[in-house]
């Protein structure tokens, strides 16, 4: 399997160089050169398959020809093994023909882990086989920043620096990530919003001295090893509900589209989707997106749903060169007047494309409190702010009764104790991994948002090279 970059300006590349460097050095994205197919009656009827069985299948065609590809199924039993539920990924039923997809049952309670506890160990295979290091630079509105450091924490090859916005996640969130105390991890709360600290990352990475020298690597969504992995669970729902006969409805919270991308690629793959709902909160740049074909940035507003705090949905880029037929330069050209004046504009037929399948909706602070008080009165279950998001925009649009309809619950209540007691007056409990949690002892230092003073303290910190 080989992999070209979005924007077309680097040759075509395997899967070790994908995991190894994340974004590619034209400033794209990497996808397939061609997407496989996947039969899902292959793969076994739900329950007669385990969740890694299942997730070794899926990852099976997009890493040949790598130095794991003989200990997938090793990587993914042992990722898995851990998880809080049996199914790993459990499906709850709400109402008739309405099911919650539970993503927080992994070691750091959001559906990153899922494929974060993949990711970690499939790099430290390959920097092994090579002899090599790296150093992992990590933009996170919330989630991905704990779900990384668990996944890499104390590998030797790996030096890990997590970016997070200060001020601008959830106390429970901040200290998963500040509160780990191995020697290879390092935080930094950054003055900014999360988009401040996407672009120190992008900056770092169109830095090809820096980048090289550092030998900088990436395991936010924009690594494509995330999307596949996170595609599974797209999969083992299928199984659940029908597939590859009976499609269904996914409803998705997303700020920078790829969880939601990952339904994609598994809808490219073979798993029957009716469509996709893109939740969004205040910040609706997504949304706003769908209702005028125009991508247009504006100023992040904080909510209570923190994840979806942003304006630059990095993982669109992917989905634009799908919808442009895979030309290259016309992405690049979008990206290029987005990054100049903050606006693109998607041709009629490519917006075609684009709205078979995606449909956009926004909830605001207000209509969110409202949400999770009125699923907790009606089914007696806390959910966290985005996962209530997912759950209404799945329900502005109408289905055939029999179609399932799924929201992805992207993270325990728990991570969001005083929303979720602000809704329904019930402060959820921390599982009891992390019972102490703010009896734990902070690290983490405070940086301007200045590319080269991030810079500079990931020189004179980094711990492998």
């Amino acid at each position: 399997m080989r992999y070209v970059s979005t924007r077309g300006g680097v040759p075509k590349v395997s899967f070790d160089e994908v995991l190894l460097t994340g974004l590619a050095g034209d400033g794209g994205l990497y996808v397939p050169e061609k997407w496989p197919k996947i039969d899902l009656k292959k793969i076994g009827r739900s329950g007669e398959v385990s969740y890694a069985e299942v997730a070794a299948h899926v990852l099976k065609p997009f890493v040949k020809g790598s130095v794991i590809e003989s200990e997938l199924f090793e990587i993914t039993d042992t990722a898995y093994s851990g998880f809080g539920d049996p199914a790993v990924a459990p499906l709850v039923e709400l109402a008739p023909n309405e099911w919650l997809l539970e993503l927080f049952h992994g070691p750091t309670l959001s559906f990153k882990d899922y494929a974060l506890q993949v990711v970690g160990p499939m790099l430290e295979r390959v920097l092994t086989a090579r002899g090599a290091s790296v150093t992992i630079v990590v933009a996170t509105s919330g989630d991905t920043g704990s779900a990384a450091i668990e996944a890499c924490k104390g590998r030797d090859a790996m030096s890990i620096f997590i970016l997070h916005p200060k001020n601008r996640i959830s106390d429970v969130q901040r200290r998963q990530m500040t509160t780990v105390t191995a020697n290879n991890v390092f935080n930094i709360a950054v003055d900014g919003t999360f988009d401040d600290c996407q672009n120190l990352v992008k900056g770092l990475f169109s830095n090809k001295r820096v980048r090289d020298e550092l030998q900088l690597s990436a395991v936010n969504s924009i690594n494509w090893a995330r999307i596949i992995a996170q595609s599974v669970y797209y999969v083992s729902t299928s199984l659940v509900l029908g597939g590859p006969e009976k499609p269904a409805v996914y409803s998705v919270p997303t700020g920078n589209f790829g969880n939601v991308y990952a339904g994609y690629t598994a809808h490219r793959i073979g798993v029957p989707v009716e469509f996709f709902v893109v939740g969004s909160n205040s910040n609706d740049i997504l949304t706003r997106y769908f209702e005028t074909g125009v991508m247009t940035a504006a100023d992040v507003v904080p909510t209570l749903s923190p994840a979806m705090d942003i304006q630059i949905s990095s993982n669109f880029e992917r989905l634009l060169f799908e919808a442009y037929g895979r030309n290259s330069a016309t992405v690049a050209g979008l990206m290029t007047s987005f990054g100049k004046d903050g606006q693109y504009i998607v041709a009629d037929e490519a917006r075609s494309f684009i709205d078979r399948l995606f449909l956009g909706c926004r909830l605001d602070d207000n209509g969110t409190l409202t949400a999770m008080r009125r699923i907790y009165e009606e089914t007696g279950k806390l959910v966290d702010p985005h996962t209530a998001v997912g759950i209404v925009c799945g329900r502005q649009f109408s289905v055939q009764p029999t179609m399932p309809r799924v929201t992805i619950a992207t993270a325990h209540p728990a991570k969001f104790p005083d929303a979720v007691k602000s809704a329904t007056g019930v402060k959820p409990d921390l599982p009891d991994t992390l019972s102490d949690l703010f009896e734990r002892s902070e690290t983490y230092v405070c940086l301007p948002n200045d590319i080269d003073v991030i810079t500079d303290y990931i020189y004179s910190t980094r711990t492998n090279l």
